[in-house]
């Protein structure tokens, strides 16, 4: 997984629930990470698989449980255009 760009000398835990999403056949990985080793809050990273564009949350999560649903709410509130670019077709 792609992290934004830090210090190389930093080593990164990352959440079970990170891994690739689909729907509506778009893809995106979904990157929840904190630095190893520490109770740091977990940051959120969703990159569009297509274009390697990241969408990096500006906040960050207590547990990597609400990154994932933070993360969620989104897709469900808006799709996958966010992080895609691509907007849904439209229904008539």
């Amino acid at each position: 997984m792609s992290l934004p760009p830090m210090d190389d000398d930093r080593d990164f835990e990352h959440s079970p629930l990170s891994g690739s999403f689909s729907r509506g056949g778009e893809t995106v990985d979904v990157e929840i990470y904190r630095d190893a080793g520490t109770q740091d809050p977990w940051q959120l990273v969703v990159v569009d698989l297509s274009s390697g564009r990241p969408t990096a949350w500006a906040q960050t999560f207590a547990t990597d449980q609400e990154a994932y649903a933070a993360f969620t709410a989104m897709v469900e509130a808006d799709g996958m255009a966010p992080f895609t670019g691509v907007a849904p077709p439209l229904r008539h």
